[in-house]
């Protein structure tokens, strides 16, 4: 990039060539690192006629005292050399467009980032984003639901099959944000932005809440599987002064099967049928399950039952595994006694045992098992084969 040397700026230059360690000195010294420019600023956005913002280069790369900094704040029609050194201020005195650029060098290597800024009138003021909140007045067992702070949904998949044994469905959120006002009233709301991902800064202009992933005032967010997440609404009024709100959206799950039959144990061993979860526990990203609980019921005797044999083997028993994603057995249900599987809404001829698993046992430790998909199983250890009159996963994220 050519720059165009203001008469200050000449002048320092001249000083340069006699003096040692001047900041533009170009030894010849490279670095090994790549040469990056990356800088932030501060305020970013809302910025008036008169306002002060400040600029900080210390994002660029490599950071071992090499790099030299020039700063140019209205590169549209101008290569002045405004400011250098790694961090600057500059007074925004016009209204309008600005293209802020950085540009850093090693010596040998030059590299450059430009940044967009708005500069309103000093009367402009700025809008308010505002984003509904919501959630379902009942789980998927027809207990309230009491929330006023988050959006909470539940993913209540009954009757499914054994055909399709895992956690597959998904749900469509509702992403409202009429509540948002434009400022004052001769102002209006000129644009919505939705950010479905805050750790993620897809469009580079490094703010990772900004993303327009959605765009409207009223907008669905679709094919949202189970776990927690945090949005953001961003709303631009008509003289570019923008507001930003956010909202953490938690997506609980329960998926019922129904009236099936597993098989009796043989040679090869206990008979099962295995049923996959995607388990989420990823706390940099803000996406951490509360609690799994895994629910089976089943007759104490089945209809087709022939009496005899031991004490032992004349009662069902079917019990609840969990393989994390390594498959390594994280917990079973083998040790609930027969006369304690009365968990639930559980009948006088039925056995109904529970396997609950905390959330610390997601994390990724030497003691625990992570997260990732896991594999939720029943197990028959008898000979005879037996019906199962459901089993329920639950995923509860809030």
């Amino acid at each position: 990039m050519a720059w165009g040397l203001k008469p200050v700026a000449m002048v320092a230059l001249m000083l340069c060539a006699s003096l040692s360690g001047c900041i533009f000195e170009d030894d010849g010294a490279g670095s090994n690192g790549e040469v990056l420019a990356v800088f932030s600023m501060t305020p970013s956005s809302n910025v008036r006629v008169g306002d002060t913002v400040s600029f900080d280069g210390g994002g660029s790369t490599p950071q071992d005292g090499s790099l030299t900094y020039r700063w140019n704040f209205d590169t549209v029609g101008s290569t002045d050399i405004d400011a250098t050194g790694r961090s600057a201020t500059w007074t925004f005195n016009e209204a309008g467009p600005y293209e802020i650029t950085l540009e850093v060098s090693d010596g040998s290597t030059v590299a450059e980032q430009t940044r967009s800024l708005t500069v309103v009138e000093a009367s402009a003021q700025p809008p308010v984003a505002t984003i509904e909140q919501y959630a379902d007045t009942e789980d998927c067992e027809d207990d309230s639901i009491d929330e006023s702070s988050n959006i909470v949904v539940w993913i209540c998949a009954r009757d499914k099959g054994t055909t399709d044994r895992g956690v597959t469905e998904t749900v469509a959120i509702t992403l409202d944000a009429a509540g948002s006002s434009a400022g004052d009233t001769s102002q209006y709301i000129t644009e919505y932005v939705w950010d479905l991902n805050l750790n993620e800064d897809r469009d580079n202009d490094g703010d990772a809440e900004n993303d327009a992933d959605l765009t409207g005032e009223t907008v669905e967010w679709s094919n949202v599987p189970p776990g927690e997440y945090e949005v953001a609404l961003t709303v631009t009024n008509n003289v570019g002064m923008v507001d930003t709100d956010t909202i953490r959206v938690f997506v609980n799950y329960a998926g019922y099967w129904t009236d099936f039959e597993i098989g009796g144990n043989s040679t090869s061993g206990a008979a099962e049928i295995d049923f996959d979860a995607l388990i989420n526990y990823d706390k940099d990203v803000g996406n951490t399950i509360r609690k799994v609980v895994v629910e089976l019921e089943y007759p104490q005797q089945d209809d087709d039952w022939i009496g005899g044999g031991s004490s032992s083997q004349n009662r069902n028993k079917l019990d609840i595994f969990a393989y994390n994603e390594e498959d390594e057995e994280a917990s079973n249900t083998t040790d609930t006694a027969v006369d304690s599987r009365d968990q639930g809404d559980c009948d006088d001829d039925q056995d109904c045992v529970h396997l609950t698993i905390s959330s610390y046992m997601f994390t990724d430790t030497d003691s625990t098992y992570g997260d990732g998909e896991w594999t939720l199983s029943i197990k028959n250890e008898r000979w005879n084969d037996i019906a199962v009159d459901q089993f329920v996963i639950r995923l509860f994220y809030k």
